[in-house]
């Protein structure tokens, strides 16, 4: 799946910036915080289980970035103009529950993620 998909920037660039969200929510999850972050177009959440992902709702790719409050290798190019995920994942949500597929062709299922507020942040 090692799909790129290059986003422009709409915010002053000294303010914003994809690689310190993804820190921002890897740090949440391994605070056992569940958040969920809007920037731009892509959501980022947290989970008190230590899990963090980046999602973009529109092509429905996600990335892992913390899994049990260890962060994970993942491929972020931040630019002042804009940037690019590596994503390794397509998810779905179904009711309570959040589908992911990776790219190695390994599928899990996963309760107890905030499905409501995901939902709710990836609508435009």
């Amino acid at each position: 799946m090692s799909k790129r998909k290059r986003k422009r920037l709409s915010r002053d660039r000294g303010e914003v910036s994809i690689t310190r969200e993804a820190e921002y929510i890897i740090g949440k999850a391994q605070e056992g915080d569940s958040r969920v972050v809007k920037f731009g177009s892509i959501v980022l959440f947290s989970t008190q289980t230590g899990d963090a992902w980046m999602l973009d709702p529109e092509d429905h790719v996600a990335l892992c970035l913390a899994r049990d409050g260890l962060k994970q290798k993942y491929t972020i190019v931040d630019t002042a103009t804009n940037f690019q995920i590596q994503w390794n994942a397509e998810y779905e949500i179904e009711g309570g529950m959040f589908k992911v597929k990776t790219s190695g062709g390994s599928s899990r299922a996963i309760f107890g993620y905030p499905t409501n507020e995901i939902i709710r942040a990836s609508k435009v």
